[in-house]
């Protein structure tokens, strides 16, 4: 039980997280899965697999929750959901296709730097031209296949890549989020099923896995997040514009720190 305790306060901070923001939230729940399935003494040979699977499979719940919250809220726009998620999937499926044959450094300094951008945009309240809209549907659609390749790539959310975008298109900062998680569901459902299939049947891994989602952790995080998730996606229409902008942006400026000092070897 007691790591069933430890999967709940994981659930519980990732889920609020989520909705917060309209990430997935994958980004501190992998790290965090390979610290307690370490500790847990799983084989080291399947310790990321099995925390990138269960980490899919725990933001299909808090995806899901935190959209219908979103939804309640009329934050998602639908037509840029079903435009842009055919693009991310084929990326996400390109990127893995490539990820051998790309230098992610690469990619991962390129994306450091937008993310930066981005993050000094939104704090330094720089606002787009008022006549700026949502691009074209197949420009929208070539960006949610560079957004999935990228994200594949450099193991990171979709939302990071998409809510900076709908916002240099004009969105307001509530709705990129909640279209960003209603975006997440889909993606996570197919990265699932990829771990799921392509661990099945691989030996070695620890009881009650199905292919790389380790069962009991998927349970306990999805049970907290998923009460969680709605909480953070109602924190987020009830926040003050400018604490949510800023704060947003100093979530960014995190993930693109992270992400290069990965990218650089540290």
């Amino acid at each position: 039980m007691e790591w069933g305790f430890a999967y709940l306060l994981l659930g519980a901070g990732i889920g609020f997280l989520g909705g917060l923001f309209g990430i997935g939230g994958g980004t501190l729940l992998v790290p965090l899965l390979l610290l307690l399935f370490d500790a847990q003494h799983f084989p080291p040979e399947h310790l990321l697999h099995l925390a990138l699977g269960t980490s899919m499979a725990t933001i299909l719940f808090t995806a899901l929750a935190s959209l219908l919250k979103h939804n309640q809220h009329g934050a998602v726009n639908w037509r840029v959901v079903r435009t842009i998620t055919p693009g991310i999937l084929i990326g996400t499926a390109l990127g893995t296709l490539l990820a051998s044959r790309i230098p992610v450094y690469l990619l991962g300094l390129i994306f450091a730097l937008f993310v930066y951008c981005a993050a000094a945009q939104i704090l330094l309240d720089i606002r787009p031209p008022a006549s700026r809209q949502l691009p074209r549907s197949l420009i929208v659609r070539l960006f949610g296949v560079f957004a999935g390749t990228l994200s594949s790539l450099v193991s990171i959310g979709g939302g990071t890549v998409v809510i900076p975008f709908l916002t240099w298109s004009n969105f307001t900062l509530r709705q990129a989020i909640g279209t960003s998680a209603a975006i997440s569901f889909p993606v996570a459902l197919g990265g699932t099923a990829g771990y799921v299939l392509t661990g099945l049947g691989a030996p070695g891994l620890p009881a009650a896995s199905l292919g790389y989602v380790y069962l009991p952790a998927l349970l306990w995080t999805a049970l907290a997040s998923v009460f969680t998730a709605p909480l953070g996606a109602k924190a987020t229409h009830h926040l003050n514009t400018g604490l949510l902008r800023k704060l947003f942006a100093v979530l960014l400026l995190a993930l693109a720190s992270k992400l290069l000092l990965k990218t650089l070897g540290y």
